[in-house]
């Protein structure tokens, strides 16, 4: 009878356990960091969607905009075919 309660106990927790995690979110890379310079190693922050968004951080802090080298765009769509337009 001993048995019969542990193995319901792993079979309970396991589904609990199973039921409770939440699959992870994709990274998202943005294609512009802006660098803030520095004497040895400077501030840099990659979290950019256009060129002008890490212009505007950088005005009055100095530093420079460079692209991301981490970021690769989406793919294509797997069909190949254009986008639908309505």
């Amino acid at each position: 009878m001993r048995i019969f309660y542990a193995l319901a106990l792993v079979a309970v927790t396991a589904v609990g356990l199973g039921t409770s995690t939440k699959p992870s979110a994709p990274m998202v890379i943005y294609p512009w960091c802006a660098d803030y310079g520095g004497r040895s190693f400077g501030a840099e922050n990659c979290g950019f969607v256009t060129f002008a968004q890490c212009l505007a951080t950088i005005s009055g802090n100095g530093g420079f905009c460079k692209p991301n080298p981490w970021y690769s765009p989406y793919p294509p769509r797997a069909s190949g075919a254009p986008p639908l337009y309505r």
